[in-house]
Parts: C-alpha cells; structure tokens; sequence
C-alpha cells in the first residue's frame, strides 16, 4: 500500500505564493509514489487531516505561522509526523533577535544590530544612536519573516520612508549593512550538503532576486572557494544547524566580506521551487529532487 502524504501549503504569510509553488513541486514529484494530497492550510487543514489520515505530513509553508513552530504545535497535538525542525527550534529559528544572540554567544560572526519600537518619535534621536552604535548604510527588517520579506537598505536620507513601509510592526531590527559575497549552505541531518553563491542584479539577493525568473539573479555552483574557506563556511551552517537543534533540511545565508563570514540567518523550511538553491546544490551533488524529498520523508519518521 502507497503510503499517504498529505502536503500542506499556502498559509497566510507574505510568503504564500511562494509556498503554494513549492507544494506544487513536491505534489507533482511524489504522486507517482505515494497517496498524496495537497491542502492549503487556510482551508479545514484540520477536517482535511482528520479524514485523510496521513502517514507523513510534508511541510511546505513558509514565513510565520508555517515555519515558526505555530503549525508544528497543531500537528504534534495531533499526533502526527511532519517534516523539517520542531516547534522550538522552529520558533528560535524565525526569531530573528534570538537566533543572533545565539550565534554570538557560540562564536558565531553575525552582523551587528539593535532592535526598535516601530512608534518612534524623534528621527533625529533615531539616527544617532544607527550612526553611533552600527553607523550608515544599515538594513532594516521584521523580526518574524523569512525569504527576505520586508528588508530593506537605508542610509540616513531614505530611513524615515523605509520605516513607514514596515509600520505593521511592533519592532524593527536595525542591522549593520555588510557588503561582500552572497554564500548560501545546506545541511541535510549532520550532513555538510554544499553551497551555492548567488550574484543578483538588485542591490542585495531580495524577495524579487529570490522568486522572479526576470530577476537574473546568478547562480554560481561551485563555488570560487579555497578549500579552508569552503569547510569554514559549511562547518558554521552546520554548527548553527546543531546549536537550533534543527531536523531535516536547513540553509544559512552569509555575508563573505574581507574573508570573514557573517551569518544572516538559518532557514528551517528552504523553498523547494524551480528557482530554489537547495534542490540545485543537491542536484550539483548527485541527489535528484526525489531522492531530496525521499530523504526529508525518512527523516520525519523519527519521533519530533
């Protein structure tokens, strides 16, 4: 009997569109395999779970909700297996003031950063304490999104106008621009996959860059790396997979500038789309993309 898979996809982050297309990906890869069905999670996820019964729930939402231990609650309460981290290590992961405070306590280079109550007052005050503590450019993004929503580039001129697009939330992470090279690494369980670097045509590899074939972002695989730089940079992605205590499938986006990396963040539900990075380092490293999700199915048998 084929085993029973129920994808969930959609939710209801920024990120939906792109979560859609990753069900999407995995449905058509599995179906000749397994029973699978395909629900958005917005839609009686619960009745649907109920009847359908799965043997595995394959995760592919993205953003909050989806990826920050919200959904992994709902499931567990249920009984049910899923794929990619648990609810802790979900919510560490996506939070991104708490997962920076735990890659500087273990060593771990990150960009600097302050966070702010998005109802300041005084601007002048505001740019004082970026230029004195980070100093000009910087980035300003949410505190709970994934896949580069909402980030954006400011120097002191455009910063107010920047704010007022993020005024949806509480709090704001100010963080200090760092230039270089864009290096993303995969883990698979204790595995050291590979990396990838990405040359985008944008100012920084965005939510654009990330999801719009016209963007012309580049990939590059493999990577100009000296073998030292190369086993660095895979063995911090791994050692931050670890200290969030992350199953499954990880990607860690870096910063190379003046041969130091600094570690953005790690991503515990990477996109799994016709443009996505971790299905093309796996492929560069021999794994097809069934073979891919295959593995992330074992690897959901194991008791969360």
């Amino acid at each position: 009997m084929k085993k029973k898979i129920l994808i969930l996809g959609g939710g209801i982050s920024k990120e939906r569109q792109i979560s859609l297309e990753t069900a999407k990906q995995v449905k058509n890869a599995l179906k000749k395999k397994y029973k699978v069905i395909q629900v958005d999670v917005t839609k009686n996820f619960v009745k649907n779970l109920k009847s359908f019964g799965p043997d595995i729930v394959f995760n592919a939402l993205h953003g909050r909700f989806g990826e920050d231990g919200y959904i992994q609650r709902i499931l567990e309460f249920n009984k049910v297996k899923y794929t990619h981290s648990g609810v802790l290590s979900s919510a560490l992961a996506m939070d991104k003031v708490a997962s920076k405070k735990l890659f500087i306590k273990n060593g771990i280079q990150t960009p600097k950063f302050l966070v702010i109550k998005n109802n300041f007052q005084n601007l002048i005050r505001l740019k004082y304490i970026i230029k004195k503590k980070l100093n000009f450019p910087i980035v300003i993004k949410p505190i709970n999104e994934g896949s580069s929503v909402d980030v954006f580039i400011c120097n002191d001129r455009n910063l107010k106008k920047n704010l007022t697009k993020l005024k949806r939330y509480k709090e704001i992470l100010v963080e200090e621009y760092i230039g270089g090279r864009e290096i993303q690494a995969a883990i698979l369980g204790g595995r050291k996959l590979g990396i990838i670097e990405l040359k985008p045509k944008r100012k920084f590899y965005d939510y654009k860059a990330k999801y719009n074939s016209n963007s012309k972002t580049k990939h590059i695989i493999p990577v100009n790396l000296t073998k030292q730089n190369l086993n660095k940079v895979l063995n911090i992605a791994l050692k931050a997979h670890k200290l969030l205590k992350c199953r499954g499938v990880t990607r860690s986006d870096f910063k190379l500038f003046k041969n130091k990396f600094y570690l953005l963040e790690t991503n515990t539900q990477p996109g799994m789309t016709k443009l996505s990075l971790v299905p093309e380092i796996a492929a560069f490293k021999g794994i097809s993309f069934i073979k891919l999700l295959e593995w992330i199915l074992k690897d959901a048998s194991i008791k969360k």
